[in-house]
């Protein structure tokens, strides 16, 4: 596979991050409703709609050799939906059970994490300066997707625990491993990845919460009202990062300084 050296890819972990990862996840659940259902399309034409937009999106990320805030941001809410579409799909459609769809999702995500490490031997998002990286950090950002709309759906509607319930106990959940990465010293990559899965439950149940009819467990806002709502939001917090590049990766130079370095050692190593 391509492993063209490039700066890195993703942004910087900050506040800014985690409330855009929640308002993508939250259009994801309700833009996918509202195109199956508003726009009378159905699963498997909205599904094959936002695939080739996704298609697009990655292309444009994976042409950028770096952080482009616009691109990036606009892949992953691509990648929310469509991974939305994909779980409603094989329950709705194909009958799958969503206890089923919930192993089969996390199984696929634990085998691209360990195909990951193994290859790279790394899972932080730190190291995405090159293609092959990128590649595996896409597809686990897909399965974290279609895993946590499985998840979600699977505590608030199989188990009838209702939105706002399955909101509280993601979030308390999210909250549990903060306090672990904060004061007990989780390991920080295994604390990203595990906080970026429950987002996506999270902020499903926001999004069903916000915009399912009250006899449904939901205030009633309806899926255009919210997914305008939510989508004006991450335009507006894009649009900040943008100018001010609050979320710009901070450790690029230090990592093209290493690729210096080894480039002038193996300079100096052919010399000798």
């Amino acid at each position: 596979m391509q492993t063209r050296q490039m700066l890195i890819k993703v942004p910087e972990i900050t506040i800014y991050f985690w409330v855009i990862k929640i308002l993508c996840t939250t259009v994801g659940e309700t833009a996918a409703d509202f195109i199956n259902w508003n726009l009378h399309l159905g699963l498997t034409g909205t599904t094959f709609i936002m695939g080739i937009l996704l298609a697009l999106a990655l292309f444009f990320q994976f042409r950028r050799k770096k952080y482009v805030p616009s691109i990036y941001w606009l892949a992953v809410v691509l990648l929310s939906i469509f991974g939305t579409l994909i779980t409603d799909n094989l329950t709705d459609n194909f009958d799958v059970a969503l206890e089923t769809t919930t192993t089969i999702f996390s199984i696929a995500l634990a085998v691209i994490f360990a195909a990951w490490y193994k290859t790279e031997k790394t899972l932080s998002i730190h190291s995405i300066y090159t293609t092959r990286r990128e590649t595996f950090y896409w597809l686990a950002i897909f399965f974290t997707f279609a895993l946590g709309t499985a998840a979600g759906d699977l505590i608030s509607e199989t188990y009838e625990l209702g939105y706002l319930v399955s909101t509280v106990i993601f979030g308390a959940l999210i909250a549990v491993i903060a306090v672990a990465y904060l004061k007990f010293k989780l390991n920080s990559v295994l604390a990203f990845w595990l906080a970026y899965i429950l987002t996506r439950p999270l902020g499903a149940s926001i999004g069903d919460y916000l915009s399912q009819a009250p006899e449904d467990g939901g205030l009633g806002y309806g899926t255009i009202v919210t997914s305008a709502l939510f989508l004006t939001a991450i335009l507006a917090t894009v649009i900040y990062l943008t100018i001010t590049k609050k979320d710009a990766p901070k450790i690029e130079a230090t990592i093209l300084e290493k690729e210096k370095e080894k480039k002038v050692q193996k300079s100096e190593e052919d010399d000798y």
